[in-house]
């Protein structure tokens, strides 16, 4: 009686639909659920999609590629936030106002994702493609803050400077609402007034 083939070992498939966007998005809710980068692991990610382990390296040489292109993702986001909110038509406190509304919104919506992406932005793999990006998010407010110093509504100076001042006071009271100092409502009623004091300053007038 001729043998029974051996049964073959049960596998994982290879291939999937669109694997890089599944594991983009398998990593997305790693990166929220436990909150750090460091938990991130192909391997895993391979596992809860369904796929072969090796399968994730015909996109990702690595995990650093894998890390290096979901802070992408985040800044594509982020700049399809800031450029739907952008009214270039608007004066200029209610256009910062109305620029830093949606980056809070953005921050507290996507907090993991942001401590991603700018920690990512200092890595010398990541520079050029994150730089690019960088200019669709950071580049959108400087680019309102020097078109007012063009038409002298604010101080002369360097554009990035200034970019980097009004930067900072908002991702900090991004990170008071993200920690809970702030709820989110707090925090977006204390945006006109953060915008009214690095315009005008502190001083009585």
């Amino acid at each position: 009686m001729a043998s029974m083939p051996a049964e073959k070992p049960e596998t994982r498939p290879y291939h999937h639909g669109d694997l890089r966007s599944a594991l983009l998005a398998a990593a997305e809710r790693t990166l929220r659920d436990k909150g750090t980068a460091a938990s991130l692991s192909l391997r895993e990610l391979a596992r809860d999609i369904g796929v072969s382990h090796a399968a994730p390296g015909r996109h990702f040489k690595d995990k650093q590629a894998l890390l290096n292109a979901l802070a992408l993702v985040g800044y594509d986001r982020m700049a399809e936030v800031l450029e739907a909110a952008d009214d270039p038509g608007l004066p200029l406190q209610d256009r910062l106002t109305t620029l830093a509304r949606a980056y809070l919104g953005f921050a507290i919506d996507n907090a993991e994702l942001l401590e991603l992406m700018y920690a990512r932005k200092h890595e010398p793999d990541a520079a050029e493609q994150i730089g690019v990006a960088i200019d669709r998010t950071v580049g959108a407010l400087e680019r309102a803050i020097a078109a007012a110093q063009q038409r002298g509504e604010i101080v002369d100076g360097d554009p990035e400077h200034l970019t980097l001042v009004v930067g900072t006071a908002l991702h900090g009271l991004a990170s008071f609402a993200i920690t809970g100092k702030f709820t989110t409502e707090a925090a977006m009623g204390a945006v006109p007034e953060l915008v009214h004091h690095l315009l005008y300053g502190l001083k009585p007038r």
